[in-house]
């Protein structure tokens, strides 16, 4: 759930269907929705249902994400070529499963997963509490990248997703409730050295590092007073509420916290340009009532905000190819109602 919140996580709990299963070629090309300049060339990968958080390997060969096809009914992780060929379920089957990552020259993948709570899909929030994400008792898991020789890498038995990896290869960073707020930590790819980042009461999350790993991009809500307490009521119901959040940036070690957006609405999924000068990121923020979310870039520094993406559907989850040539998101675009897909497109300057 580096997601739109803790419930990107899967996909995103904005959309709601069931997956066809039959496999597709990826030969769908929407044409870019006019003020799309910085796109061209873009391919359709999915064809149907639910499908989110797509990342590339180091390489740029492939793309894990998740989905809920095969009749599923949250997600589970998936690997495919850049293409959208080659998918193939690397997770259990079990439980539900959230962000996963490349890692170890691409020879293996880490992701949150909740099957040791439960192997069934966990229960849906109460909808009399209105729009809420549930707090689902991920931890972290490593596992080859065809899914063999699955081992669990943290124990916490709470919400503990949102991994991304350093440039280096060497830590992971992560979004957990293991101190009893939502907070973002590192560790070494093998679980060790553990350190928190961030400390102010609120939801602190789906965190990235630049491409020359000095700094951390995440989203971020703070609330006070009357806010804070609602939040915190909700928290011990492990459920979060998240019509709002801001971008924010850190150094890697957690200093020079500070925030860069002040939109208002949900701004969520950050990510550094190549050059680490810029963020891509996803807002409802004309329109915080809205499932109508699109991409934005944004200088490091707060200024020169410039939307990307135009479509009316949804538009989020974006990642920059290795080289920087291409980008992948998920969008409501060129699908059916309900249907949340995964495209990609060559990028222009």
């Amino acid at each position: 759930m580096r997601n739109f919140g803790p419930a990107s996580a899967a996909a995103i709990t904005i959309v709601a269907a069931v997956f066809a299963c039959a496999p597709h070629a990826a030969s769908s090309s929407p044409s870019p929705e006019p003020g799309e300049r910085h796109f061209s060339n873009i391919r359709k990968l999915t064809f149907g249902g639910e499908n989110a958080e797509a990342y590339f390997s180091g390489d740029g060969k492939r793309l894990i994400f998740q989905s809920t096809r095969g009749g599923r009914t949250c997600d589970q992780q998936y690997v495919m070529n850049v293409d959208g060929s080659g998918v193939r379920k690397v997770s259990t089957g079990f439980g539900k499963t959230t962000c996963g990552y490349f890692f170890d020259g691409d020879r293996k993948i880490f992701f949150g997963s909740t099957h040791a709570a439960d192997t069934a899909c966990p229960p849906k929030p109460d909808p009399s509490k209105g729009y809420v994400w549930g707090l689902d008792p991920y931890d972290i898991y490593t596992a080859n990248d065809d899914g063999s020789s699955l081992k669990r890498l943290t124990n916490y038995g709470v919400y503990t997703a949102e991994g991304t990896l350093s440039p280096d290869g060497q830590t992971m960073v992560f979004t957990s409730l293991k101190d009893g707020d939502l907070d973002i930590y590192t560790m070494k790819v093998d679980g060790t050295n553990l350190k928190r980042l961030t400390f102010f009461p609120g939801y602190d999350g789906g965190p990235f590092w630049s491409h020359d790993g000095k700094q951390i991009v995440y989203r971020a809500w703070h609330p006070s007073d009357t806010a804070l307490t609602n939040y915190q009521d909700l928290l011990k119901q492990r459920l979060v509420r998240p019509n709002r959040m801001e971008i924010w940036i850190m150094n890697a070690d957690g200093t020079n916290q500070h925030q860069i957006t002040n939109l208002g609405g949900a701004n969520f999924a950050p990510y550094f340009t190549p050059d680490d000068r810029h963020v891509i990121f996803s807002s409802n923020y004309k329109n915080p009532r809205s499932r109508n979310f699109d991409l934005y870039l944004l200088n490091v520094d707060g200024t020169g905000l410039e939307q990307v993406t135009a479509d009316p559907e949804f538009d989020g989850f974006p990642m920059f190819s290795p080289d920087g040539t291409q980008l992948v998101w998920a969008s409501g675009r060129a699908s059916k109602a309900g249907e949340l897909n995964l495209f990609i497109a060559d990028w222009k300057q």
